[in-house]
């Protein structure tokens, strides 16, 4: 897994860290005779000016210090060596374990008393310390686990470091999240995470972990963890959701333009085929009426296959079962071939390639279809000037460049004239379901290649076609003219 979301400060220098580590025992005995020997050192100049019963406050200060940084046994260890030392150098008689005087009796109990209290004091002090210490640690995980797990896009991609940040924080070697209901072995640990709505994760940890580290991580972070991971999962499903919806949008949208195309563009033609054939069946009808109705049902049956036919295409494209079939093809018969199925008169369509344009690997039938509909647009807003059409190698690439001289396309319409259905403002003259384009774009894209328009408005439209260009065996001839 990677980290989607980066490391943040606090994770980088591993500032989490929810265990603690153990103090040096040898290193709390060494201080703590240190911290007699220097009590009992600062006393011989005060007992020029106090009374040697009323010095022994002095050895406070060791056990307040080794109880705070080494705990409650150190510090009554303190204690009690300090009323040993207090007794020896400081309470006559000096050099022995005695006491002369009662009351000194009663001032060295009292002094015990006192250290064990105030040792006890600051053991519960260095306590409530390192707990709430351990709280806003564990409160600064939280919220770094929150802005990983929930501010990244996928919560896959964040687990991973998550997972990271938690094994630093509790000092183990590795610690994992499995989104399943996973079992432990003998040296993996595996604690069960209740992530809501029936669903199942694990926390895994080594088995090597101590008690007290596996108990705070079942009581502080498991919760903390297992809400985290609950909201992520909700966030995903959420989005998945959202992603669905937009899909049923986009759906519902295609159907609607699809619905308004047939009832349209398919309405149309049937109605002139229903209505010319009835009329035929008229007595009245002259034998030139009739030959022109005859043409009429003629053309608008055409009409109608051709807009069958764009349906089917687009219906396959937008599958993705428009798998080409390819062959060495030559890009100068296909020109051609478009060109005559299109070309309606003498020089409407002009024809033309550069030497040494190879063979290309391709679906014959799918670009021929492709450079029909492109023609045919260009033909239809090119008015009385002609369609130029030139192939040629540029590179690599194979470039064909289809241009009229028509009205043009705005900047704001450009992007949108592959979009099936979409009819621009320059189509309300025109008749047709708005499917060539995306079917020319969907069928080039399928054999390798790029279709794209440059267009100013007032000077003409280019449509632009580049293919990647495959070994060639043999050169197509160059030709130049209308076919």
């Amino acid at each position: 897994m990677t980290d989607a979301t980066g490391s943040s400060e606090l994770g980088e220098r591993g500032a989490f860290q929810l265990r603690t580590r153990p103090r040096s025992t040898a290193v709390g005995l060494l201080v703590s005779a240190l911290a007699v020997a220097a009590s009992t050192a600062v006393i011989y100049p005060l007992r020029e000016i106090t009374p040697a019963v009323s010095n022994g406050v002095v050895y406070m200060l060791a056990v307040l210090l080794v109880s705070t940084y080494w705990g409650l046994g150190f510090g009554l260890l303190t204690a009690i060596a300090s009323a040993l030392a207090f007794n020896f150098f400081h309470i006559p008689p000096t050099g022995r374990l005695t006491i002369s005087n009662p009351q000194n009796f009663v001032a060295l109990g009292i002094f015990l008393a006192a250290a064990a209290i105030a040792s006890s004091v600051a053991n519960l002090a260095r306590a409530r310390a390192e707990e709430a210490e351990r709280r806003r640690q564990e409160a600064d995980l939280a919220a770094d686990l929150a802005r990983v797990l929930l501010g990244g896009p996928d919560l896959h991609e964040a687990l991973g470091s998550a997972t990271r940040r938690l094994a630093r924080a509790l000092d183990l070697p590795s610690l994992t999240v499995e989104l399943r209901e996973v079992e432990g072995d003998r040296r993996h640990i595996a604690v069960p995470l209740a992530v809501g709505d029936n669903r199942q994760a694990t926390l895994v940890v080594p088995a090597s972990i101590d008690a007290d580290a596996l108990d705070r991580l079942r009581e502080r972070i498991v919760p903390a963890l297992e809400a985290l991971l609950t909201a992520a999962l909700d966030r995903d499903a959420l989005q998945a959701e959202v992603v669905e919806t937009a899909a049923l949008r986009q759906s519902d949208s295609v159907k609607t333009a699809l619905l308004r195309a047939v009832s349209h563009d398919l309405r149309t033609p049937l109605t002139t085929i229903l209505t010319a054939s009835t009329a035929l069946d008229s007595p009245s009808l002259g034998e030139d009426e009739r030959e022109e109705l005859s043409q009429s049902i003629a053309q608008q049956a055409s009409r109608l296959s051709r807009l069958v036919d764009q349906l089917l295409d687009l219906s396959r494209l937008e599958a993705g079962m428009a798998q080409p079939q390819r062959s060495l093809t030559s890009v100068d018969e296909l020109l051609r071939s478009a060109a005559d199925e299109v070309s309606q008169g003498d020089a409407d369509i002009v024809v033309s390639m550069d030497e040494g344009v190879p063979l290309i690997d391709m679906d014959a039938a799918q670009f021929e279809r492709a450079l029909v509909n492109l023609m045919e647009n260009a033909r239809r807003y090119s008015g009385e000037q002609p369609v130029k059409v030139r192939a040629g190698v540029t590179g690599r690439r194979l470039m064909i460049r289809i241009v009229d001289r028509g009205p043009g396309i705005s900047h704001t319409e450009i992007d949108r004239i592959f979009e099936p259905f979409y009819r621009g403002d320059r189509d309300a003259s025109h008749s047709g379901a708005g499917l060539g384009l995306s079917i020319a774009r969907g069928f080039v894209e399928a054999n390798g290649g790029r279709l794209s328009a440059e267009s100013l408005p007032g000077q003409g439209t280019t449509f632009v076609i580049e293919l990647p260009l495959e070994s060639a065996p043999r050169p197509a001839e160059s030709v130049e003219g209308r076919p």
